[in-house]
């Protein structure tokens, strides 16, 4: 498994902006961080955001934040 395939990466229409926004929190917690036309051009750029973050934050020596978000099928009912 890659390091980018940890973290969870997801996709949403946006009325707002009338576009799909892509989301990765546990790497941009501040909200979206790409748009696109389609769902599928949208999760293709989000993925290359992520993979060029994880090897930026190497590069520079810094810590991976814990992959914490995890999506509701993953999620224990307590």
């Amino acid at each position: 498994m890659k390091t980018e395939d940890r973290y969870l990466k997801f996709v949403l229409w946006s009325d707002d902006d009338r576009a799909y926004v892509g989301y990765c929190p546990d790497l941009f917690p501040w909200g979206g961080v790409c748009h696109g036309a389609t769902e599928g051009s949208t999760y293709r750029i989000l993925c290359r955001l992520v993979h060029e973050e994880v090897v930026q934050l190497h590069k520079g020596h810094k810590a991976l934040p814990s992959p914490s978000t995890r999506p509701m099928r993953d999620a224990v009912l307590a």
